[in-house]
């Protein structure tokens, strides 16, 4: 028997050759991957810049985006006073009439007095032959709002001397009070006008002022 050869014939002389033989395609599969991997890195360098540039321009995009959105808040935020005035106003006559028992024969929005250099500008105004209305509209109905107009009641019948004599009714209109502001204009005996359940404009409190202490 050959003694390079084991039992079997296998020939161990040729296994020691080809455990020493050097690994030459081991070494060109890996530099192909690495070529590639390169190619990958400089695909995806390429890749990242292009989203930077996305970026930037996204971020200019939305600079330009938000600065008009801010522009239209602005003026919806001016609209929203004439807006709720504009739905309180055809309201005033039937309410009045309602639960004061007299039909306006006189009602104006935004009247405006000036004296002594001096401004008074009523939201609402309206008038019957003993009583006169003094209303005032908020957006978003504060406490504050309610003091505000007790406050405007005093220079009234300064500004309009030819209302002197009737009795002065005070009225803060919204589309809806929160229940502690509501609860404050009872206090100071200021009607609240609001819608009621958002189905009709309706005076929320007056069963809960009395009508001589108005």
């Amino acid at each position: 028997m050959d003694e390079t050869q084991g039992e079997g014939g296998e020939d161990r002389h040729g296994d020691r050759q080809a455990k020493d033989r050097p690994a030459g395609g081991v070494l060109i599969r890996l530099s192909e991957e690495m070529l590639a991997f390169k190619e990958e890195m400089r695909a995806f360098k390429d890749e990242m810049l292009a989203f930077k540039e996305e970026m930037r321009a996204f971020k200019e995009e939305s600079r330009q985006e938000r600065r008009q959105m801010n522009k239209q808040w602005g003026k919806l935020a001016r609209k929203m006073g004439t807006l709720v005035e504009d739905i309180v106003s055809p309201a005033v006559r039937p309410v009045i009439r309602q639960y004061f028992g007299c039909d306006p024969t006189f009602k104006a929005r935004n009247v405006l007095r000036r004296m002594n250099g001096r401004d008074y500008e009523v939201d609402v105004l309206a008038a019957c032959p003993h009583e006169v209305f003094l209303i005032e509209v908020r957006s978003a109905p504060r406490p504050s709002a309610v003091d505000e107009l007790i406050e405007k009641a005093d220079q009234f019948f300064e500004f309009f001397p030819e209302y002197r004599g009737r009795r002065l009714v005070l009225i803060l209109a919204s589309l809806e009070f929160p229940e502690n502001v509501l609860r404050y204009a009872t206090r100071r005996r200021v009607y609240a006008m609001a819608y009621r359940e958002w189905e009709f404009m309706d005076i929320l409190n007056f069963q809960d002022i009395p009508r001589e202490a108005a």
